[in-house]
């Protein structure tokens, strides 16, 4: 893995609120937290992160007065502010760029708002050792509607093709749209937006930390049990049924999220015999259970109701396979954050549940729950397409996927030109 010094220019950043801010807000963050380097170019916002550096120059902005004078009159066919205007941007980009090995243009190759930035970033892209990545949000040129005025020699820029820059549309579609109007084909990388389901659901550092070494983002299948360890909560189907699903080709995990009893004496050696069942069963990588949890570095992380939150939010479904219980206040919680719930079939949850949820007889064979938990997770659109997206749209599996070979791939392009030029 190459550790890079990555520059991200934009028009603007955060605090200033778009789709692509968030975008660029979120890939610095992933790449700072990926051990590379990273530095915002834009014309406007400030700092947002205490480790990402941000350099503010209006000259980059979509709205500074004297870039918007210097296209106008090059329009009127005054054209020497224009080209100043591009001579300084470029020189000050040259300078700023010096330390970075990569830099990641986001839509200003590919828009209006700063013709002069568009131009610059073509010649550095000719004639520096930084390696220049125009990614593709959108262009003016995909609107039917778009104004007479665009087909003016000065925006011609946005649909050229130039082979010293590296492309990347953010879907399969904008490559194609991008590849028709380059009028070249496979010559766009596609790499998605992603979600960082960590900030989005604002997890706990704890949680984070278990869902991290845990790799909980790249598994197929999550249930959670919000139980003390106590006998009759049953975890032991909980973790037969946990068996029985991986015979049937799942990633599937079960995290019970209970302590112990401060009550009695006996949950301890309840644990106890949980951990050896689990071994006997070998799925010790299948079952979490948070009770004194010990991340390998060898902190202990406490369960408290945050964490059992955070977990809820990243689980398929809530299974409670209790023998018998007064209530059953998980349903609810489950309830209120549309968590999917398969149960054992008795009194306090059909009360709760009625017809909402899935049940099982507490005679039913393991392989039998596991086969209800498969059908249902068949005919459940919500919670596949909820797992879809935390697998293949989440941030830190693009990066792995997607994003840590391309930049890999232009490090080692960066490399080999500059050796070249010696």
């Amino acid at each position: 893995m190459h550790r890079m010094n990555i520059a991200l220019l934009h028009y603007s950043c955060p605090p200033v609120v778009g789709g692509v801010e968030e975008i660029l807000r979120q890939q610095a963050l992933l790449f700072s937290r990926n051990f590379n380097n990273v530095k915002i170019f834009a014309g406007t916002g400030s700092q947002f992160a205490k480790n990402i550096p941000v350099e503010i120059n209006p000259l980059l902005g979509s709205q500074e007065k004297t870039v918007e004078m210097s296209v106008r009159m090059y329009l009127q066919g005054q054209k020497e502010l224009f080209y100043n205007l591009k001579e300084k941007i470029k020189n000050y980009l040259l300078k700023s760029l010096e330390p970075f090995d990569l830099l990641i243009a986001h839509n200003v190759l590919t828009m209006r708002y700063n013709l002069p930035l568009t131009y610059a970033i073509h010649e550095i892209a000719e004639k520096n050792d930084t390696e220049v990545a125009s990614w593709n949000h959108d262009c003016l040129f995909f609107y039917k509607d778009s104004d007479r005025k665009f087909s003016h020699e000065i925006y011609k820029i946005l649909r050229q093709f130039n082979k010293k820059l590296t492309y990347v549309a953010v879907s399969e579609s904008r490559k194609k749209d991008f590849e028709k109007l380059y009028g070249k084909d496979d010559c766009v990388t596609t790499i998605p937006n992603g979600i960082d389901p960590k900030s989005f659901y604002k997890l706990d550092d704890s949680s984070v930390k278990i869902i991290d070494e845990r790799n909980l983002l790249k598994a197929d299948f999550i249930m959670v049990q919000p139980s003390r360890l106590h006998p009759r909560k049953n975890i032991e189907l909980s973790i037969k049924v946990t068996s029985e699903l991986t015979k049937k080709g799942l990633d599937a995990i079960l995290i019970v999220t209970g302590a112990f009893d401060p009550h009695e004496e006996g949950t301890r050696r309840y644990y106890n015999n949980l951990k050896q069942m689990i071994n006997d069963y070998n799925i010790e990588n299948n079952v979490i259970i948070l009770a004194e949890y010990r991340l390998k570095s060898g902190e202990v992380i406490n369960s408290n109701r945050l964490n059992i939150r955070d977990l809820y939010l990243i689980s398929d479904i809530l299974f409670l396979p209790s023998f018998h219980e007064g209530f059953g206040i998980p349903l609810l919680e489950a309830g209120m954050i549309k968590l999917p719930v398969v149960c054992s079939d008795i009194p306090p949850f059909r009360t709760i549940g009625e017809d909402s949820v899935t049940y099982f007889k507490l005679d039913e064979t393991p392989g039998n729950i596991a086969d209800k938990i498969i059908e249902f997770l068949k005919t459940s659109s919500t919670g596949n397409f909820f797992r879809k997206v935390i697998k293949k749209y989440s941030w830190d599996n693009i990066y792995e996927k997607n994003l840590q070979p391309f930049l890999s791939h232009l490090y080692v392009k960066r490399n080999k030109k500059t050796l070249d030029n010696y």
